[in-house]
């Protein structure tokens, strides 16, 4: 019997599932940490009468410029996370580089949320950021080796939409959390969660696709059966529907070569840039990843809150929430279209809406119409959601073999934390020399990420086959 056989999880399969999707979760939880925590954790915010709170301080005096340091941690961290992940991944398996994952996260929140001067903050930071960088690579692949192939391409839009409901959490728990007293509990809950992550790994099976290319055949099958509820195959797939996944694999590869490219060692990233047969796959995921952070996604919404206050200024402190919100429920439309109407198709779409908006952010701007700037910042990211945030996390199991799959997800991940980076780096000075002091030229900042966009989709459309 093929693996096509299965077209889901049994009750088993649905909770490992959810236990790889903490990690993504995880990625997005300290994504947004700190955004409502700044004011309490430097001072800003603080309680004179109790200055000490059980034993450690209720706050850590610190510049505008220190804390961008300790946030940019996290950056650090993720891309130095994402360049190491095929090496974890390879070495220990998916479930081991899970575990690692949870571990850096328990530690690196506990640190922070038990610090008392910058230092350790600085530390924990960045060692939650090494996690991120490691599960955000990890868990598009790990959902993809271990689903059923109906579901292959609708399980990976889970990846994104974990991340977005770990965003929507911390900023709702900043609500209740972020005051002298309680902000360390953010902290202290994410570490927890991830005690639990780990404590809770003996129970989860490993990739039967990493299982089967070491050779671990019995425990393949085993895997398979509580995944799947059947003995399936996994080396063995429908010839049309493979290639439908493998879009940019070579014309030549038979199934005689898929099995043999199951057993090769897996690839180092050395070896990947050296390998002609790959230089299109390696070059998609880098078109879109390009793509997903040139959209400005991250700059968008750092700005949102500036714009859509002008217009509610009585609402300030829940416009954040509220756009992460809609960002939450349009990243459940791809879930059911990425299989209906194709990979490619929702890229466009994503991408021809998303260039709209930012068209209607800048002229907002630009023209003093503050309710239409903050429409236009809602439907980009509304855009954002269901194509371009999603899609580059499903197509990177399926256009490389699984022996490059690793290499291949931490060269893009690398680049995705890098340019987001640089992109957060420069979005503000770009805006002002562009604006020239003149506040009703801030819009066209928003014309050059157009453009931008519109290159990069158009390079990654002539990569992509679909």
């Amino acid at each position: 019997m093929t693996s096509e056989g299965a077209h889901t999880f049994t009750k088993y399969g649905w909770l490992v599932c959810l236990w790889v999707l903490t990690v993504s979760f995880q990625y997005g939880y300290h994504t947004s940490a700190l955004n409502q925590l700044q004011a309490v954790l430097t001072c800003k915010i603080a309680d004179s009468t109790a200055p000490m709170y059980y034993g450690l301080p209720t706050c850590i005096p610190m510049s505008d410029a220190t804390f961008s340091v300790v946030t940019s941690m996290y950056t650090m961290g993720g891309f130095f996370g994402s360049l190491s992940a095929n090496i974890v991944m390879d070495r220990y398996g998916r479930k081991g580089a899970s575990r690692l994952s949870a571990v850096l996260t328990a530690v690196g929140s506990a640190v922070f949320g038990l610090s008392s001067s910058v230092g350790p903050l600085i530390l924990g930071r960045f060692l939650v950021g090494l996690a991120a960088g490691l599960g955000i690579c990890l868990c598009p692949i790990y959902l993809s080796e271990i689903a059923p192939v109906k579901i292959k391409g609708n399980l990976g839009v889970l990846t994104p939409l974990a991340l977005v409901i770990g965003i929507m959490v911390t900023q709702g728990m900043g609500f209740g959390l972020a005051t002298p007293r309680q902000w360390r509990f953010v902290l202290l809950i994410s570490s927890g969660i991830s005690i639990f992550q780990y404590f809770s790994s003996p129970f989860v099976v490993e990739s039967p696709s990493y299982l089967n290319r070491k050779g671990l055949v019995d425990q393949e099958k085993l895997a398979i059966h509580r995944l799947w509820g059947e003995i399936h195959d996994v080396s063995r797939t429908d010839p049309e529907e493979q290639d439908s996944e493998e879009p940019l694999l070579p014309d030549s590869d038979s199934a005689t070569e898929r099995l043999s490219a199951v057993h090769q060692p897996a690839m180092t990233i050395p070896q990947l840039f050296a390998s002609t047969e790959l230089r299109r796959p390696l070059l998609t995921i880098i078109a879109a990843m390009t793509s997903q952070q040139i959209s400005g996604i991250n700059a968008v919404l750092y700005y949102s809150n500036d714009i859509l206050s002008k217009s509610l200024p009585e609402l300030a402190s829940y416009v954040s929430l509220a756009i992460t919100i809609v960002n939450f429920f349009m990243t459940f439309p791809p879930i059911f279209l990425i299989e209906r109407v194709g990979r490619k198709q929702l890229i466009q779409l994503s991408v021809a809406a998303a260039l709209l908006s930012h068209l209607a952010v800048g002229y907002g701007l630009n023209s003093g119409l503050v309710t239409l700037s903050s429409i236009a910042i809602t439907t980009f990211v509304m855009s954002f959601a269901f194509g371009l945030g999603p899609i580059p996390f499903v197509i990177i199991p399926e256009v490389a073999p699984p022996h490059a799959v690793s290499a291949i997800s931490s060269v893009g991940l690398s680049l995705n934390w890098s340019s987001n980076f640089v992109i957060g780096l420069i979005f503000l000075p770009l805006r002002n020399f562009l604006a020239n002091g003149d506040p009703m030229k801030e819009g066209r900042i928003f014309y050059v990420f157009a453009v931008a966009l519109l290159c990069s989709t158009l390079w990654f459309l002539k990569l992509y086959r679909g």
